[in-house]
């Protein structure tokens, strides 16, 4: 059976109104006016320290503010969940793959105790073999560290990455494995131009995808 390793904002859950919020209260703590939903999910993919920064730079905030917004949107970051909601049909298709002993795994630049309390949050922790985060390494996607470190953890078998964005695909190739692209997701290109094994933009067909791509035993 195979490692399927998910990315998790935009790939499994729509979580960028959370983001949103907890960014325009840093903001709004600062006299700043707020970022919008369309801003936040193009903020999204490179780890909270880039989310920040390309917050700051919307709205002229200087570098020198960068550590201390960072460490207030962390703080937040971790409770930021009720507005957070799953992909439709992403349990249906999680819940067939373990019933076909898939081990899945989420590798993620979301930072690892928000990743933890949004799983639990939305019940999803226990479908998964190995969480990486964007902090629980020196180094975060698309450097492919990560996705082999989730890899080892969920022990043999073909690997197959699952995202919704460049640096998913980005991380994809550098890691030299198959890729399948949500399109549904925070991607800021047109996904045509984003290299991928195969796209999919409903999770109805996704578990089709997954036995079409994976290698033939």
């Amino acid at each position: 059976m195979a490692r399927i390793i998910f990315d998790l904002d935009g790939t499994l859950i729509d979580s960028a109104p959370d983001i949103q919020a907890v960014a325009n209260g840093v903001l709004g703590a600062e006299g700043y006016s707020p970022i919008t939903l369309e801003q936040t999910r193009s903020f999204i993919g490179n780890g909270a320290p880039t989310f920040v920064a390309r917050m700051r730079a919307a709205r002229d905030i200087p570098d020198s503010e960068q550590g201390r917004l960072l460490t207030a949107f962390k703080i937040g970051y971790v409770s930021a969940v009720d507005l957070t909601v799953i992909y439709d049909g992403v349990v249906d298709a999680l819940c067939s793959l373990r019933d076909q002993g898939h081990k899945l795994g989420i590798c993620t630049n979301k930072p690892f105790a928000a990743t933890e309390a949004i799983l639990k949050h939305l019940d999803l922790a226990s479908f998964f073999d190995a969480v990486v985060g964007g902090d629980t390494l020196p180094h975060h996607k698309p450097d492919p560290a990560m996705l082999f470190a989730a890899a080892d953890a969920m022990g043999e078998g073909a690997i197959l990455y699952v995202g919704d964005s460049e640096v998913d695909a980005e991380t994809a190739r550098r890691a030299d494995l198959p890729f399948l692209l949500y399109t549904a997701g925070y991607h800021k290109t047109d996904p045509a131009s984003i290299p991928k094994t195969a796209s999919f933009d409903s999770y109805s067909s996704f578990v089709e995808l997954v036995a079409r791509t994976l290698p033939k035993s």
